[in-house]
């Protein structure tokens, strides 16, 4: 078949898809896996179809028992695994595992590169839809590198889909990959919407799936404080809590499909045909004990002794399945799992009350411990705790910290994340890991990359400490 064929084929497909009565997000269907060919990118729906197509590649990274939120909060102290769920149990035990997610982000890297690629050398595709779509582009290439660079440290800054130049790229520095992600971040937010788009670009939807100017905000917010740009992470997290679209919504709430306080979510798909809520939900909820399947993992009791008494997350956050005889408690933000539910839940990546608590760490750090104790009671208050009034700014510190633990768990590697980027990774693991069966050693705190991807790129070696 010609590639005008194929293109053509496309375009109808596309086409039905988008404007069927079931138009959901991610119903649109994936690019071909030759995303490169420029074709792909000579119409609008086709190209829409395109970059939407990519958002998939995310469920891996996003969902259930091989996602980041499971797997750092088993590697930190959020979680224990099930003894024969050995996929968990190394990340558990700290053993060494989490090559995979490298690949899961370098092949979704790839097809962004490809995607902006095509983007940008496209006539077919109008201004408006083509601006928002390297917007996105960027923001989730951004996203990724993030992720790539704490979990495993130096990596490879690929910003090309030449397998040539890729299969012989060197790992760039830390401080180079943050440049890059801000400069992607800041190159999306002057492209992307203010407002959420539906699956045609053209127009307004209710759904909080695809990015805006304040999802680029809120991440570079984050980056910014990573890279302890204190400043920069105050004004960028301030536009987000200034925008009248967000509130600090009731904890009954927030985890719901378009909350307030959402800012980016993921659409779950479906299961051989069939709608369900969230994988996080099918995870976490237990209703006959932990097993080594679809439910391997529970509470740990370093979480749960982390809130404090009267914390109304402790209730509204944390199930308690006791029918075996024994009480497991589990995470219980994601609710609804059972496939005869109505969709109720997306999975929440960008969330408001992080902005606080950004906003809280960074006017500490510049000397405003007035400021930054309001902002961190704004979160508790929502807890129904009551308002921190430490005057010593490591007490105000620690305070954040520990409060970023009990309002961001099993989401997203935060508590893993936050221990190695504060320098408290060695003191907290010493006494963890052997409580979980395992031995720390500081290089734990990256992941291993794959041999495989050594082995094809001579000019990638393994991170310390890995002999594989």
């Amino acid at each position: 078949m010609s590639y005008f064929k194929k293109d053509v084929l496309l375009s109808i497909i596309v086409i039905l898809l988008l404007f069927s009565s079931c138009e959901k997000f991610l119903e649109v269907g994936n690019p071909p896996d030759k995303i490169i060919s420029k074709y792909v990118f000579e119409s609008n729906a086709s190209a829409i179809a395109a970059v939407t197509g990519i958002y998939p590649s995310l469920n891996d990274i996003a969902h259930g028992r091989s996602s980041v939120s499971v797997c750092c909060a088993l590697t930190a102290d959020e979680l224990n695994a099930h003894p024969t769920a050995y996929s968990q149990l190394e990340f558990y035990t700290n053993s060494g595992n989490g090559q995979f997610y490298w690949s899961l982000f370098y092949t979704t890297i790839y097809r962004l590169n490809a995607a902006l690629e095509g983007l940008s050398a496209s006539e077919g595709v109008i201004p408006v839809i083509k601006k928002q779509l390297i917007g996105e582009v960027l923001f989730l290439r951004a996203f990724s590198y993030f992720y790539l660079v704490n979990l495993y440290g130096d990596v490879p800054l690929l910003t090309t889909a030449d397998y040539k130049i890729n299969s012989i790229t060197p790992r760039s520095s830390s401080s180079e990959v943050y440049k890059a992600i801000v400069d992607d971040l800041n190159k999306a937010k002057a492209m992307l919407s203010d407002d959420y788009l539906a699956a045609n670009i053209l127009n307004l939807s209710e759904d909080r799936i695809r990015p805006n100017k304040m999802a680029a905000s809120s991440l570079l917010a984050r980056v910014y404080l990573y890279m302890e740009k204190w400043n920069e992470a105050i004004l960028e997290s301030s536009l987000v809590i200034n925008d009248p679209l967000y509130a600090i919504d009731n904890l009954q709430d927030v985890f719901k499909k378009n909350s307030r306080e959402s800012i980016w979510q993921i659409q779950p798909q479906s299961l051989d045909g069939i709608y369900f809520n969230t994988w996080d939900a099918r995870t976490f909820v237990l209703e006959s004990g932990p097993n080594d399947s679809q439910n391997p993992v529970w509470t740990s009791e370093f979480l749960l002794s982390a809130f404090e008494k009267n914390d109304q997350r402790l209730i509204d956050w944390m199930g308690i399945d006791s029918s075996t005889g024994v009480k497991y408690y589990y995470p219980f933000k994601y609710k609804h799992y059972k496939n005869d539910e109505p969709l109720i839940e997306y999975v929440s990546v960008l969330r408001l009350a992080e902005q606080y608590l950004i906003r809280a760490e960074a006017k500490l750090k510049t000397g405003n411990l007035v400021e930054a104790r309001i902002d961190l009671n704004k979160i508790r208050e929502r807890s129904n705790l009551k308002a921190i009034d430490f005057e010593r700014p490591d007490q105000l510190a620690d305070a954040i910290l520990h409060e970023r633990q009990t309002e961001l768990f099993t989401e997203w590697g935060h508590r893993w994340l936050d221990l190695k980027r504060t320098g408290e990774v060695d003191k907290v693991m010493n006494i963890v890991v052997p409580k979980k069966g395992g031995e720390w050693r500081s290089y734990k705190k990256l992941y291993p990359i794959p041999s495989a991807d050594i082995r094809l790129n001579p000019n990638i070696k393994q991170n310390e400490g890995y002999e594989f």
